[in-house]
């Protein structure tokens, strides 16, 4: 069924293809995707004294003297920035923060429609990193929180951590974490299913970006037996010496085996693949895997492994596409993991959150276990209020909650 279109937009535009509204895309993206609304009434003069002047001036005064006030009688705690430079959008890399906003209104509403979060589009011009933290830093005291989105690594680490140590509101770069957050419930599931432990797995990523990255350290410090990642030049080992910071650090966390050489070579013998970075895994490499593989092939919209393929040799398979079981999808983790956080006004989001995030949403698909049914789906809604209540007790036990 298609989407209801309530916002249609006046006009054509200048130079606008009216053809363009032939198409389903274009025509529920006219006018955009979302809008402001008032929780509020102003139907008179006396609602009009309450919501502007002079009732509003009795809440500026009390937050003036009580700052913490602005959570109570703002939407300060339950509104989120959707924080971009356009550099890294979807499989469409660096379209600039005007073409960007298409996607981080789609985040804004997924906040809003699984988690109840509101999330205002910010899309940057620049693509500095100075200016860039300078400006989050600048604007924090209206948001709850920070969703950097679409960033392009390696700069997407340096500002995610510049920003936690400047701020005490949540600072969450979804593309990292979000992706590892989803990869490691489905990875739990799929463990159980084939009677190992995430211990037991020897694990190769494609990809060594922003997801890749966060992805192999996310799972090692859930317990993870080993994990080789993967770039262009095949596997980032120690012995290399054309690595950068970032990848260095990598080096020196993954790889126990001092695997090196290309990707292919790698996947023999592994019981797990993980793909974020497109490309096409040859078959040959998928069969040389170990019995009872799982194959995470996770690149829109072509998978670096196509299913028909992976189900030849492998025990689970999941992809980043909803016309295939088991999604790994970001949803899932995102509108949870900031609902619960925001709920407590934890100052930030920490390893212990995300993996009881992964915990909780793992515990969704229960005794239905089964080999096309690792991960829930988006649209289950008993995912969000699990997600949010793992969060939300993590924090408290962390220490990073304020209420």
């Amino acid at each position: 069924m298609a989407a209801e279109i309530v916002n249609p937009g006046t006009g054509t535009g200048a130079g606008l293809d009216e053809s363009f509204d032939l198409d389903p895309a274009f025509a529920l993206h006219r006018g955009g995707k979302m809008a402001v609304e008032s929780t509020v009434p102003v139907r008179n003069r006396d609602d009009l004294s309450l919501a502007y002047t002079p009732g509003v001036a009795k809440v500026c005064t009390a937050i003036a003297e009580q700052p913490d006030l602005v959570n109570d009688y703002t939407w300060k705690s339950n509104v989120v920035a959707v924080v971009t430079d356009g550099t890294a959008v979807l499989g469409l890399g660096d379209i600039g923060p005007e073409a960007s906003l298409p996607v981080m209104e789609g985040k804004a509403i997924l906040f809003k429609q699984f988690g109840g979060v509101d999330a205002v589009p910010i899309a940057l011009a620049t693509k500095n990193v100075d200016e860039i933290v300078d400006t989050v830093v600048r604007m924090a005291p209206s948001f709850g929180g920070v969703n950097l989105e679409d960033i392009s690594a390696p700069r997407c680490f340096e500002i995610e951590r510049r920003l936690q140590e400047a701020l005490d509101i949540p600072v969450f770069h979804d593309d990292q974490h979000g992706t590892a957050v989803v990869t490691l419930a489905a990875l739990r599931n799929a463990a159980r299913l084939t009677d190992r432990s995430l211990g037991d797995l020897r694990a190769v990523i494609s990809g060594a970006g922003a997801a890749g990255v966060a992805i192999a350290k996310f799972l090692l410090e859930a317990g993870l037996g080993d994990v080789a990642v993967a770039d262009r030049k095949g596997i980032v080992s120690r012995d290399r010496d054309d690595l950068t910071p970032v990848k260095r650090e990598l080096a020196e966390l993954t790889n126990k085996a001092n695997l090196s050489g290309s990707l292919e070579s790698a996947l023999a013998g592994a019981d797990v693949f993980i793909g974020v970075s497109g490309g096409t895994v040859p078959e040959p490499a998928v069969a040389s895997m170990a019995p009872g593989a799982c194959v995470f092939a996770m690149a829109n919209p072509n998978p670096e492994v196509h299913p028909d393929i992976a189900h030849k040799y492998a025990a689970v398979v999941a992809t980043g596409r909803s016309d295939y079981p088991n999604q790994i999808n970001n949803v899932l983790a995102f509108p949870g993991i900031f609902a619960g956080a925001l709920q407590v006004r934890a100052s930030r989001i920490t390893e212990g959150m995300k993996i009881a995030a992964a915990n909780a949403l793992a515990d969704v698909v229960g005794d239905a276990l089964a080999a096309d049914y690792v991960i829930p789906s988006p649209f289950d809604e008993r995912v969000a209020p699990a997600v949010t209540a793992a969060v939300a007790a993590a924090a408290r036990a962390e220490g990073v909650a304020r209420r």
